[in-house]
């Protein structure tokens, strides 16, 4: 099975007509050594009290599950492959990364919703999620969807700081804010429904000036996040949209090609949020902010299934796997599905399979976690 390469050239891509529009929800130097990527061992014998995460559904539990949304994934057949008793509420077949992230690090199995009315004292204590699906660095594509925004998730985090320096003491939920590991990740809403299917931006910004837009929400999130007392955020890049199920169906004609406009505007965000991140380094001090791409590293496998041992890479596993998504993929309405979802890249028109998640989590931990400490 091959390893994935890292910003290794991006090949030409097809371009096709906008044919539909839905709602969707989408997916995102070293210090001490090399990095094994099945360590559950912090990196440099750290101490991670907890995880947190902040995004849309890649790092979503479950907090969509009571929004007034249709960006929703708790019913059957999503979590069809979780352990009896594991909330369901992740858009996919599994586990998603930030998961695979809190047990890379020592902390737990599986990362909460913040919103999942079930937690304990424990449960916030090593982390949660405050991730909501069809979020983006957009404000506007939360309101469309009606979902927690960033700057909703910042406060839903304020207030879970509030219950921990209650419980805990100022000195001890300082730690665990200073010494925690964040992950965010979201943007992908933002270019394939908010700017290529509404026309809502689109009258006021080309592709540049938007991305623009996405880059300077970014660092404002980063910067409250900071202040808030947060220091190791890894900040993940945009995949590349353009060749998710859905947009080959969308935009990439009959022969369902990969929609060239969103992935050129993922390269182009991507460019200038690394570089930012960079410069916020030098800002803020004791800030430990990490780019990790997971553009190319995507790329490869949905460009050669075959050499990480997947079969299938342009459609998921759900349905046709062409379009389904959320309640289009509901057991109720679609009761067609693959027999074995570790031989799809995809397990919706959106979302990644947890073996997927998986190759991709080890990859980036292996890659970047030690950048964080």
């Amino acid at each position: 099975m091959s390893s994935i390469q890292f910003g290794s050239p991006r090949p030409p891509l097809d371009s096709g007509l906008l044919l539909a529009a839905i709602w969707a929800v989408v997916l995102v130097s070293p210090h001490c050594g090399a990095a094994a990527a099945a360590s559950v061992v912090p990196p440099c014998n750290a101490t991670v009290p907890a995880v947190f995460a902040f995004g849309d559904s890649i790092v979503d539990p479950g907090n969509n599950n009571g929004l007034a949304t249709v960006a929703k994934c708790d019913f059957p057949p999503y979590g069809r492959d979780l352990d009896p008793g594991v909330p369901i509420g992740r858009f996919s077949n599994g586990r998603v990364p930030s998961d695979m992230l809190a047990e890379k690090l020592g902390v737990k199995k599986f990362l909460p919703a913040y919103l999942d009315p079930n937690l304990e004292l424990q449960d916030l204590l090593t982390g949660v999620s405050f991730a909501s699906g069809a979020n983006g660095y957009d404000p506007l594509s939360a309101k469309l969807a009606l979902v927690l925004s960033l700057s909703d998730q910042l406060n839903l985090y304020s207030e879970y700081m509030e219950t921990v320096r209650s419980a805990v003491g100022e000195e001890r939920a300082s730690a665990i804010a200073s010494e925690s590991v964040y992950m965010v990740c979201t943007g992908a809403n933002d270019i394939t429904n908010t700017y290529f299917v509404t026309p809502l931006r689109r009258f006021k910004y080309d592709v540049p000036s938007y991305t623009d837009l996405l880059v300077n929400s970014a660092l404002s999130f980063l910067r409250e996040l900071y202040g808030l007392g947060a220091r190791r955020i890894g900040v993940l890049s945009l995949p590349p949209v353009g060749c998710l199920p859905s947009q080959r169906t969308l935009h990439g004609g009959p022969k369902r090609g990969c929609f060239n406009s969103a992935n050129e505007a993922a390269v182009l965000f991507n460019s200038k949020l690394y570089a930012e991140i960079e410069s916020l380094r030098e800002e803020l001090p004791g800030a430990r902010l990490v780019y990790m791409d997971i553009y190319y590293p995507l790329l490869a496998i949905m460009q050669g299934p075959a050499q990480f041992g997947f079969e299938v890479s342009t459609k998921g596993c759900c349905g046709t796997g062409n379009i389904e998504v959320s309640y289009l993929c509901s057991r109720l309405d679609n009761p067609v599905m693959c027999d074995d979802d570790t031989k799809y890249v995809f397990w919706d028109s959106f979302h990644p399979t947890e073996a997927t998640y998986r190759m991709l989590t080890d990859q980036i931990y292996s890659k970047y976690a030690r950048e964080l400490f």
